[in-house]
């Protein structure tokens, strides 16, 4: 009697993301990435450390119906922090001392106020003015949305044959050992709506909570849909990726998922993974570096 109680205790909490009051209505089209009826409120979560230079262009590419932009600073030593108020003077800054990706992106989530929770990279690899094609789906009856650059309408200007090769054959172990349908494992634009992060109890402190992220979604029975998405290089600066210790811990964090993970929602019923494909507007725009002691003059004055 008892595992029957929790068994169907754990599928009401699994209905209770289903359950958000979002508007179900379409977006008026479906050609335009910017145009999302009115509905949930959207914060837009992102990590930085020292992307001064890259900050600014994000952040004015960001799409007027989002609500909110949190990002959460790992002790930026560039005034990254006054770059960004300085463009955006409703931003929400969460500083946080300790190191990591997971760190930084689970303290995002915790600040953010929006139903819908769209996280993002701060070096300009990831288009702001694609989060319309996240937030559809999340309109009808999905949970999670996630970006893939091999969908239709997909690519990257990033990608080396030795990082597509692993991509490759980690997606195609997850969707082995998960039974899922992922094509792109390794890319971490993302967005879910807010009552999944109950379900998806996140733990991970670094750049391994994306695959967290995404072997819990799928081991929850979440209702999943895959996007497209440009990958750009990042503005300036050097990544913080290395393919083969990256690499290394996708494949320990999947692991360790798959066995010792217990989904709150064990018993639900897993869901099809659907591909969203659309044809995306290749309209060239200027990637250049900021300088930010321009941003900032022009707050101070003369």
């Amino acid at each position: 009697m008892l595992r029957a109680a929790q068994w169907q205790s754990s599928l009401l909490r699994h209905e209770v993301v289903r359950l958000l009051s979002i508007s179900t209505q379409p977006p008026s089209s479906l050609s335009k990435p910017a145009a999302v009826p009115q509905r949930a409120s959207i914060s837009v979560v992102i990590p930085t450390l020292n992307e001064a230079q890259n900050i600014p262009w994000v952040l004015r590419r960001m799409p007027l119906y989002v609500d909110e932009v949190v990002i959460v600073d790992g002790r930026s030593t560039d005034n990254t922090v006054g770059v960004a108020r300085a463009i955006r003077k409703d931003i929400v800054v969460v500083d946080e001392q300790r190191k990591g990706k997971g760190v930084a992106l689970r303290s995002g989530f915790a600040a953010a106020k929006g139903d819908i929770i769209v996280m993002l990279d701060a070096d300009g690899s990831m288009d702001p003015q694609e989060i319309g094609w996240f937030v559809s789906p999340l309109q009808h009856d999905y949970d999670f949305v996630k970006g893939s650059r091999y969908v239709t309408g997909g690519g990257s200007e990033d990608l080396t044959w030795l990082r597509r090769t692993g991509n490759r054959a980690l997606t195609g172990l997850a969707n082995t050992v998960l039974h899922s349908n992922y094509s792109d494992l390794c890319y971490g634009y993302i967005a879910f709506r807010r009552e999944c992060l109950e379900v998806l109890q996140l733990e991970s402190d670094g750049f391994e909570i994306e695959t967290e992220l995404i072997v819990r979604a799928a081991k929850a029975g979440l209702r999943i849909a895959e996007v497209p998405s440009l990958e750009l290089d990042r503005i300036s600066g050097a990544s913080n990726l290395q393919t083969f210790r990256d690499g290394w811990r996708v494949l320990g964090t999947m692991a360790h998922e798959f066995f010792f993970w217990e989904a709150p929602t064990a018993g639900a019923r897993p869901e099809a993974l659907r591909r969203v494909k659309y044809a995306y507007a290749r309209v060239s725009f200027p990637r250049t570096p900021t300088d930010p002691t321009s941003v900032l003059s022009v707050v101070s004055g003369p």
